[in-house]
């Protein structure tokens, strides 16, 4: 197939050519005028899955013909002779047992690291291991580094790097993947060096950036028959600027930098290198200018002299568009539409891009339209139906069950599917509702059989809730093997439900997968050590993370969605580069806790440029596509973003050569985008929907309420929509599901203390006592609160009261005592046919044989002024005393009314009984009353708030936010 040569045999195939079809046409051509088993006898050298199904379809869509033998770079230790290799461990085992092992260092040395960092340096560990061994890195040569001016932090990082030795130093039945690869081709290259094949060995499309790689290609291309072949290689670019690539620190980032690394290694210079075919990119000239534009830092001085020699920039972005959006939305709708046009043209097009965030948004645009895009990165595993079912079953032993946890689980589609899953449904509906109304935050056994009581037809299935979800928390540490067992058990029980069926949690590809993670993690689970719940959800929610699950169903056949290293694999009439803002394209190094980047290259390591430069690669070769489009959003998460340096070098070299017309070839980019940006707004554009007026309904007379509580006055005066939603429509706020110790709870708890603490001190002086109080709200709160944190802010906050409470109470008690507690009132209004009701907390007589009232209130007690307008509560309280609707009590004079504050300070605020006597109460109330029994008077929303930030439970049935307290009312008749 190859000419005899005295030099290493290099090939390449320029940016924007379809690799793989090149790879097969170049093979096809060579092999023409041979026998047809001259081309079975070649063995191809691959280096990923998908450039080998891509090279088999192309061959498959040919001519009739004895294929070569294709392989993988990683699949070479698969050959018969290579096999005296054991498997490689697999990385689970090792990141449990480097997890094993840096938890016993820090329990020896807590200082080196946070306990909760545990599995990322675990993880970063295993990364640093990896490496070493793929490049063939010794522990010895990281120990020997020159780090005189980082001590402290190298004495740590030593500690942690230790690990590493024993897995370096490891025999050959205990390898990891990179070092069983790495002996795989030592094995391969030195029986290559005895007995060379006299067949071609072709490797094709890897660009050498990893070591053993990079080793493999060296000895390829010296076989006789040897060739490598070259993705994206810039034949455009000129010999001086290979030149400048040799020092890694400075060039690590540069698409080409990795090709200079083998052509220095094979002693070729870049006119050595052969174009493998003669197609031509689909822009020759377009490739020069992104060549000029990507040039390396140090010599961007090439675009004064190269610039003004660059020709046809017209024809270079005639068929590029820029596209530059002001929020991501707005990019991901632009991209949505320009690949429906694709798919109606019949065009094969694709978006490249790392951001998935930006690919779930274009998917979901182009789901109005029923395009489903081929997506090459899948759905994460965990993000799966069965992978956030086994995450929640996970958390069930991590914490306390609550409200929201078990119904989160109840309500998941895998969660009791059999025939019977109309049913558990509508109990699941039912104990929803009874958990919001009346509690507890953390169900229990005893609570659910409880509901099961208030429900008739509900009883074998709380059984089942209650055998299956409670008790299930558990604070200490298991072996990974229980843990592991438990998970699958209790999934499997939630899934099955109470019936004998089995659930179809392990059906379909997630659940396949997902059933595959578990029993992986079951067979290492011997090397996993013991662990806490909390330890073990972060395992299993990593392990989920790593997997990807493809959609089931069948995508468009010429819409697709690629990760960056796609661009090399596959060919399209189209390719959008997308999200190319600094951080997301290219994406930031990751952090290195370990070797600063002189440490690494001194070391031998790989710079954290690699990636970057590896990106460089990806976006050089997908922008050379037959047509192309470039975009970014401006904005994101409300701040600026910054262009990716690619893209920012290539407008600013347009745009400083207006001699060749680049800057309007720049505009003219632009101006295509701007144009698909407008359709884009044009599609999202809402009809103009007048705003809601304020409203003031007018119900009938009939229907308005008859009878209110004392307290409701207040909202009355304030809030008259309020009442008319919670009467007239009788509509109740749905009680949240994720209780708190809110305000409400910590008034009802406070309330029942101080009631208890003064009942029990009326016949026993004695008990009226600091200790006494405080165990007394002590014990109450253990009663009525779940909550460890608040019982304790709370105890605090009484006893900071506590001795004013006291010292109060005393003086109430020299002068009279209390004589009821929740007292009930009912006063009917006449004649308005309208009646009046409620509690007063506590009832004194005094000496004089008059009587007291006392609010106890949780929050700031209203002043006086506000009392004489608005909180009238203890004012009507009296009058309706002095009327005698108090239950138990003759009509009788109220010396006094007062509200007593239990907030953070302990305040008394007296109801201005002498400005506001009860029969001019009386009289305003019933004036107030008889008002709203009107038919012309409207229940206006929001009428006389205290502040305009005060929420109401209806204000969303008003509309609020649409109007707000300067807008007129509108008043509605209603029939």
């Amino acid at each position: 197939m190859f000419s005899p040569s005295d030099k290493a045999r290099v090939f390449a195939v320029p940016p924007g050519v379809d690799f793989p079809r090149a790879l097969v046409e170049g093979l096809l051509a060579r092999t023409a005028k041979l026998p047809p088993e001259d081309l079975a006898r070649a063995q191809v050298i691959l280096n990923t899955r998908r450039m080998a199904r891509r090279v088999r379809e192309l061959f498959d869509q040919g001519p009739p013909a004895l294929l070569p033998r294709l392989s993988l770079v990683t699949d070479l230790g698969e050959s018969v002779d290579l096999a005296q290799l054991p498997p490689a461990i697999p990385a689970l085992r090792r990141r449990l047992e480097l997890t094993q092992l840096i938890s016993k260092l820090l329990d020896q040395q807590p200082d080196l690291a946070a306990r909760s960092s545990l599995f990322d340096l675990s993880d970063s560990l295993a990364a640093l291991i990896d490496e070493m061994q793929g490049e063939g890195v010794s522990a010895d040569a990281i120990r020997q580094l020159d780090v005189s001016d980082m001590s402290g932090h190298w004495a740590r990082a030593q500690a942690f790097i230790g690990i590493a030795d024993h897995f370096l130093t490891t025999d050959n039945n205990a390898l990891d993947a990179q070092a069983r690869q790495r002996r795989v081709v030592e094995s391969l290259i030195e029986r290559w060096h005895k007995a060379p094949p006299q067949h071609p060995v072709i490797l094709a499309g890897s660009t050498g950036s990893r070591g053993t790689t990079l080793m493999l290609m060296q000895a390829v291309a010296q076989l006789p028959q040897g060739a490598l072949i070259l993705p994206g290689f810039d034949f455009e670019q000129p010999a001086a600027v290979w030149d400048q690539l040799d020092e890694a620190l400075t060039g690590e980032d540069h698409p080409q930098y990795r090709f200079r690394k083998i052509m220095q290694a094979l002693d070729l210079t870049s006119d050595q290198i052969a174009r493998w075919t003669e197609d031509a990119p689909p822009s020759v000239a377009r490739n020069r200018l992104v060549s000029l534009a990507l040039r390396p830092a140090p010599i961007t001085d090439a675009w004064m002299s190269e610039g003004p020699k660059l020709q046809d920039l017209d024809t270079a972005t005639s068929a590029m568009t820029l596209v530059e959006a002001q929020s991501p939305r707005a990019e991901a709708l632009a991209i949505a539409l320009r690949l429906r046009q694709a798919a109606e043209d019949g065009q094969t097009a694709a978006l490249i891009t790392p951001d998935r965030m930006l690919t779930r948004q274009v998917s979901a645009a182009l789901d109005r339209w029923d395009i489903l895009p081929d997506d090459s990165a899948g759905l994460p595993l965990q993000l799966s139906p069965p992978g956030r079912f086994l995450r929640h079953v996970a958390g069930l032993f991590a914490r306390r069950l609550d409200a929201e946890a078990l119904l989160t689980l109840l309500k998941h589609p895998l969660c009791h599917d059999g025939d019977a899953r109309g049913a558990h449904l509508l109990h699941t509906r039912d104990l929803e509702l009874d958990l919001r109304s009346n509690g507890p935050p953390f169900p229990d056994r005893e609570s659910l059989l409880a509901f099961a009581a208030r429900q008739e037809q509900a009883g074998d299935w709380a059984q089942w809730v209650a055998d299956q979800f409670c008790d299930q928390h558990i604070s200490g540490t298991l072996l990974l093997a229980e843990w592991v067992t438990r998970l699958r058990i209790l999934a499997e029980a939630i899934s099955d439900g109470p019936s004998t069926e089995t659930g179809t949690l392990w059906d379909k590809n997630a659940g396949q997968k997902a059933l595959k993670v578990l029993t992986s993690l079951s067979d290492e689970a011997q090397h996993g050590g013991a662990m806490t719940a909390h330890d073990f959800a972060d395992l299993l929610g990593a392990l989920l993370a790593a997997e990807e699950v493809r959609d089931r169903d069948a995508p468009h056949p010429h819409i697709m969605i690629w990760g960056t290293l796609e661009a090399r694999v596959h060919g399209a009439d189209l390719l959008i580069l997308g999200g190319l803002n600094e951080g997301s394209w290219p994406e930031a190094p990751a952090p290195d806790p370990w070797l600063n980047r002189q440490m690494r290259d001194m070391a031998g390591l790989l710079l954290p440029e690699r990636r970057i430069g590896l990106s460089a690669h990806d976006f050089q070769q997908a922008i050379g596509a037959p047509e192309v489009w470039l975009t970014r959003a401006a904005r994101s998460d409300d701040a600026e973003t910054v262009p990716s340096r690619w893209l920012n070098r290539l407008t600013n070299l347009l745009s400083g050569l207006p001699a060749q017309n680049g800057d309007k070839a720049l505009e003219d980019m632009r101006g295509r985008g701007r144009t698909w940006l407008q359709w884009s707004e044009a599609l999202e554009e809402a009809p103009e929907i007048a705003a809601a007026p304020r409203p003031s309904p007018r119900p009938p007379v009939a229907a308005r309420p008859r009878q209110l509580s004392v307290t409701e006055i207040k909202r009355l005066i304030r809030d008259p929509y309020a009442i008319y939603a919670k009467h007239v429509l009788r509509l109740r706020p749905l009680d949240p599901l994720v209780q708190a110790p809110d305000a409400l709870l910590r008034g009802i708890v406070i309330h029942e203390i101080l009631e208890h603490f003064v009942k029990d001190s009326v016949f026993d002086a004695a008990l009226l006592s600091r200790e006494n109080f405080l165990k007394r709200a002590s014990d109450l709160l253990d009663t009525h609160v779940a909550w460890p944190t608040a019982r304790k802010l709370w105890l605090a906050r009484l006893e900071r009261i506590a001795e004013d409470f006291l010292r109060a109470e005393t003086a109430r008690r020299s002068d009279g005592g209390p004589v009821a507690f929740e007292a009930r009132m009912n006063l009917k209004l006449n004649p308005l046919d309208f009646t009046l009701v409620g509690r007063a907390d506590r009832i004194d007589i005094n000496s004089r044989g008059a009587m007291r009232i006392i609010d106890y209130k949780t929050g700031a007690p209203p002043t006086e002024s506000q009392q004489s307008k608005f909180d009238k509560q203890l004012l009507i309280e009296a009058a309706v005393a002095e009327q005698g609707g108090l239950d138990g009590f003759d009509p009788i004079a109220v010396a006094q009314a007062v509200f007593i504050g239990m907030g953070g300070t302990y305040k008394e605020v007296p109801a201005p009984l002498d400005k506001e006597p009860c029969d001019k109460v009386l009289a305003e109330l019933k004036e107030l009353i008889s008002a709203y029994l009107e038919p012309d008077q409207g229940f206006s929303s929001r009428r006389m708030l205290h502040k305009d930030s005060d929420f109401g439970d209806y204000d969303h049935l008003a509309r609020f936010g649409e109007w707000d307290r300067t807008s007129d009312t509108y008043p509605e008749d209603l029939t």
